[in-house]
């Protein structure tokens, strides 16, 4: 057994350490017994098939870094921990100034840590697709920089470790979605990947997700992908799902194998594993973030979007995103501009829509008392949100229509497929590999034959059926912001283009993380983590998964 040592470790070159002990090597474990239990699992969502990945080899991860990670040892990682565990990006940017960390040493411990935890049978979470194994080079050069020019001014992300959902392109590491179809999708960056890389930040790598964004079967578990297996929650592997689609970018922020990570969001796929993982998660008003690089559902619908362990995290990755993009035709031209600002001003007079549907939620009501005690107004609200027929078929349509465009500017030549019906067939041709839940999704996409002039009419009326709900709301109460929980109504924000916030609020008896989740007007992103900041602040609800301190 690998052994602790307690001794503090300020920042020495890590070639002055050599690996004491055997290092950890995966194994694929049988799986078997673990899926029978969850036959018996009271939720039919964790009703599991298939565990890991028939696909890949976790040792290859991590191969990249064998020189480094065996001048690395235990005692480096134990006393790294305090530096870096939980840590927010300010934090970790104080040591870095204070030469007790470097972003090599910060790089390499989470490295470390992935290797560590998805090599224990009892302690994976599947949350990785692939590692970028120039990610140590990378936070090398920018040390040097770093030490070259100490007075330059720097973005808050500069050697900051970042997790992509693997739908965003970053050159050097296939593209998947997590589809057999797109493994060998080798494509160029991103335009959000290209923003942060130009401010500094460090591409750790992909995170798994539910495959094609969770569009693609009405019967796979969230979480779920080909290529990546199934990603469980570190509050409980066995216990809650990690909501989707960016449950691995949520479970791994969640288990701390990167400082932040980037989701993507159609309806709820942000704010759902943000607040299944007790994370902050910041669902953007679609036109604020560039898609361009992002395997689509809905280009109508569609944001990139931050997910970190607090706020002010979640508003650096966000700055560092942003930028305009000539490309992307849902951006209007303030996006060049658009920022946030991360403070904590007064809630006095911050009018909050409270919905009535939640009075039996303690927690919801803790937190409407909290925000009331600090000079909130409470709006008590008798809404719920109208049933919305053919919202499936318009994200197909949409997805019918804007995979291929994506597949052809931005797909390698080593991808075969070129439309829905292309990928209907792939999959069909081996269904144990490559859609074990089935692809009823897919099915019914191929199905689907709307003209232009039918979709931009079913297009333009689920839009202005939310937005006159919502619009009609907010005016009426003059609100800042509504209240939620989790992500109950992200499709009606979505549909009606509202940005949303989830914050931690606390834990079920059994565990389950629960969120507070707020929604604005288009573009006023910043009422959302004014309000949300200073939640966070009076509430200090979150806390570190037990089997991941």
């Amino acid at each position: 057994m690998v052994r602790f040592f307690t001794f503090l470790l300020l920042v020495f070159p890590l070639a002055l350490f050599a690996a004491e002990n055997a290092d950890p090597v995966w194994q694929l474990y049988d799986q078997s017994e673990d899926i029978a239990i969850l036959a018996e699992h009271e939720t039919q969502s964790m009703h599991f098939k298939l565990i890991n990945s028939k696909l890949i080899d976790k040792n290859q991860l991590w191969a990249p870094f064998t020189a480094e990670l065996n001048q690395f040892t235990e005692q480096n990682y134990e006393a790294l921990k305090s530096l870096i565990l939980d840590k927010s990006i300010e934090s970790i940017q104080q040591s870095i100034s204070a030469g007790l960390l470097s972003y090599e040493s910060l790089v390499t411990f989470y490295i470390y840590r992935i290797r560590a935890f998805e090599s224990d049978d009892n302690l994976f979470i599947n949350g990785l697709i692939s590692l970028n194994p120039e990610a140590i080079t990378r936070a090398r050069m920018l040390d040097s920089q770093r030490q070259q020019n100490s007075d330059a001014e720097r973005d808050s992300m500069y050697g900051i470790p970042v997790l992509l959902k693997d739908n965003i392109g970053f050159q050097g590491l296939p593209t998947t979605a997590g589809a057999v179809a797109l493994q060998n999708n080798l494509t160029s960056d991103a335009f959000v990947v290209d923003q942060l890389q130009a401010k500094g930040a460090i591409i750790l790598g992909k995170a798994n997700l539910s495959e094609w964004a969770y569009f693609f079967c009405t019967s796979c578990p969230s979480g779920y992908s080909a290529m990546g297996g199934q990603t469980l929650n570190p509050y409980g592997r066995f216990l809650f799902g990690t909501g989707g689609s960016s449950a691995g970018s949520g479970a791994s922020v969640a288990a701390n194998y990167a400082t932040v990570a980037i989701g993507s969001e159609t309806s709820g796929s942000i704010l759902s594993p943000a607040s299944a993982n007790s994370l902050v998660g910041l669902k953007p008003t679609t036109g604020s973030l560039s898609r361009t690089g992002v395997v689509p559902i809905s280009a109508t619908l569609d944001t990139t979007g931050p997910m970190a362990r607090s706020v002010a995290d979640v508003v650096s990755l966000f700055n560092a995103m942003s930028g305009y993009d000539r490309a992307d035709t849902a951006m209007p031209l303030i996006s060049d501009n658009f920022s946030l600002i991360y403070r904590q001003p007064s809630l006095s007079g911050k009018r909050i829509g409270v919905l009535e549907s939640y009075a039996d939620n303690e927690f919801y009501q803790q937190a409407v008392s909290l925000l009331v005690e600090n000079g909130a107004i409470a709006i008590s609200l008798d809404f719920v949100a109208e049933n919305v027929e053919r919202f499936s078929e318009f994200l197909g349509a949409e997805m019918v229509h804007d995979l291929p465009l994506y597949l052809e500017q931005h797909a390698s030549d080593e991808v075969s497929i070129s439309s829905i019906a292309d990928l209907q067939i792939f999959n069909a041709a081996d269904i144990d590999l490559r859609a074990p839940y089935g692809q009823s999704l897919v099915d019914m996409m191929a199905e689907i034959d709307l003209s232009d002039t039918e979709l931009k009419s079913l297009r333009e009326g689920l839009q202005a059926d939310a937005r006159s709900q919502l619009e009609q709301l907010f005016r009426n109460s003059n609100l800042d912001v509504l209240l939620s929980i989790n992500n109950r109504n992200a499709g009606l924000a979505a549909r009606a283009n509202f940005p949303a916030l989830t914050i931690p609020m606390g834990y079920e008896e059994s565990g389950r993380p629960i969120g507070l989740t707020l929604f604005a007007p288009s573009f006023r992103e910043q009422d959302l983590i004014d309000i949300g900041a200073s939640f966070e602040f009076l509430s200090h609800a979150r806390i570190m998964p037990a089997l991941y301190r």
